[in-house]
């Protein structure tokens, strides 16, 4: 009955690639042109937050990390924000492409197999503050957590972690005042206080900069009795954001 549904489906709505329409083979995958358009992140990268190096390093942690530990444990990114990558994360969080999370997250699934980190009890999306999430309709981050969660089997806990301080955009912002803007902006719901106790947490994104975002996070979490949080985002801004 599954394949015959699978059948019937394809025959409505045949698969089509998210960003050109073209047809493809399966749903949740991308045509193989804007396939090779992405331009994955590969080692040399710094094994903390997935910045790629642009030559052999020794060095296995970037000099942010290093200058300024972040509060997660380790990021995973399968692809540089740039070109066709910025792209599907833009289409995806102010487009409303919903029909690209599921391929993007079996995209970012690919560096959490393949790690040698902890196995994790559950995903949590990066959460929008209320007012913003009344304004977009949706969550990008939660969006893809969903998607994540059929790719790895994990449960999704979508509402124990809040944005609870509206802060602005951080599009415009150096690093040092990415940190600043968004610290003390999230928190443990009252009802989910004892939902991370003792858990081992992959947190995800759409898009790592400067890991600001989800280094407070992180710091919320791991207040909140947090084992570990490792980061999973689709895109990773390949340059650092200074200042």
């Amino acid at each position: 009955m599954k394949k015959l549904s699978g059948i019937i489906l394809d025959a409505l709505l045949p698969p089509r690639c998210p960003v050109c329409r073209t047809r493809i083979v399966e749903h949740g995958h991308l045509c193989g042109k804007c396939w090779a358009a992405l331009e994955p992140i590969a080692d040399p990268k710094c094994t903390r937050c997935s910045l790629p190096f642009a030559h052999e390093s020794d060095g296995l942690i970037c000099g942010a990390c290093i200058s300024k530990p972040p509060n997660f444990d380790h990021a995973f990114t399968p692809v540089l924000y740039a070109d066709k990558g910025r792209s599907l994360v833009l289409a995806l969080k102010h487009g409303g492409l919903f029909a690209a999370a599921p391929a993007m997250a079996r995209m970012m699934a690919t560096p959490v197999r393949t790690s040698n980190h902890l196995e994790y009890d559950m995903l949590v999306p990066v959460p929008l503050h209320r007012f913003r999430l009344l304004a977009r309709r949706f969550n990008q981050s939660q969006l893809l957590a969903s998607a994540l969660e059929q790719e790895l089997g994990i449960h999704s806990q979508n509402f124990g972690l809040i944005r609870s301080k509206a802060t602005p955009s951080q599009a415009t912002l150096d690093r040092s005042k990415r940190f600043k803007n968004v610290r003390s902006a999230f928190s443990i719901s009252q009802n989910k206080t004892n939902v991370f106790q003792g858990k081992r947490i992959l947190l995800v994104d759409d898009v790592l900069t400067t890991g600001a975002t989800a280094s407070a996070c992180a710091k919320t979490l791991k207040k909140a009795g947090a084992l570990s949080v490792d980061v999973v985002a689709f895109a990773r801004v390949g340059q650092p954001v200074t200042g």
